[in-house]
């Protein structure tokens, strides 16, 4: 829990609040805008809830901050009902896990509802809440991880849910090494006609990416929407092996198509597949300037 003796100056006075211990991963700030911004390299509360909506929002964010960052002055008697939200709805079928955990620095994971199985993007902190609500909704068959940064409590989900990982052989570390799926070489992958992994070298040698139904891009730590660039782009100052092997694959995934960037890190970003195309090349611009 987040600690009142070290709430941090730049909050404004009210219930909610940020401590020192948050580590600008801007979670918070993406999930509830209204409540909490950016200031002084560390997140705070600018606007303090005043209506239902607002609370609930505040109260999520407080649940998916990965260093347990933010607090409340008073006991939030209505934490249950935020607990119950996640995973929260993003679009038809997919949603956001929240319970961001600090291993992973605070990476989004993606929960896909289906008939034949549901999939877990990344890993969230293995927490009860939420594992009871995946439990609730049919369980995990897969465990798709997009590369070994967010791998977070894979093997707690792992063993409660009998489900199989999917991770990128170049990935595999000491901690990763019995994971059941092990892709190789650089050709798609289909897992059900619906599920393309694509790998993308780039950020680490091998990262992939899960396109499903040519509609939602989960992207890990390749592509997010930037706030300050307005615009689609990679992460040149964390790319952890090869920068013209990501503009490479940055090139080949432009020739798919799909309406929704899912990111691990970074914001997500919805629009026509026309405008994706153009946001693509427009970050593919950006990459060859550096």
């Amino acid at each position: 829990m987040a600690h009142l003796n070290l709430r941090r100056p730049q909050n404004v006075n009210g219930d909610f609040y940020v401590d020192t211990t948050c580590i600008d991963c801007d979670t918070c700030r993406w999930m509830t805008p209204e409540v909490f911004y950016s200031v002084d390299e560390q997140s705070a509360v600018y606007h303090q809830p005043n209506n239902e909506t607002e609370r609930l929002a505040a109260l999520q964010a407080l649940l998916a901050c990965p260093t347990n960052s933010i607090g409340t002055v008073e006991k939030p008697e209505d934490i249950k009902v935020a607990q119950q939200s996640f995973p929260i709805l993003v679009d038809e079928n997919v949603y956001h896990c929240g319970y961001h955990s600090e291993k992973s620095y605070g990476a989004a994971s993606y929960f896909i509802q289906l008939p034949e199985g549901n999939i877990l993007v990344d890993s969230p902190s293995f927490v009860t809440p939420l594992v009871k609500r995946l439990e609730e909704m049919g369980g995990i068959r897969y465990l798709y991880l997009t590369h070994r940064d967010d791998v977070a409590d894979h093997q707690k989900f792992a063993e409660h849910f009998h489900c199989q990982r999917i991770l990128h052989a170049d990935e595999i570390s000491a901690g990763t090494r019995n994971v059941e799926i092990q892709l190789t070489g650089l050709e798609p992958f289909s897992l059900t006609p619906d599920l393309l992994i694509i790998p993308v070298p780039g950020h680490t040698k091998g990262h992939t990416v899960l396109l499903y139904k040519n509609k939602y891009l989960f992207t890990g730590d390749h592509l997010a929407w930037s706030e300050s660039l307005h615009q689609l782009a990679a992460f040149h100052n964390v790319c952890w092996y090869s920068w013209p092997e990501q503009i490479k694959s940055m090139r080949d995934l432009a020739n798919y198509s799909f309406e929704w960037v899912l990111p691990g890190h970074g914001r997500r970003f919805h629009a026509d597949t026309d405008t994706m195309r153009q946001q693509m090349h427009k970050c593919i611009e950006l990459m060859e300037t550096f």
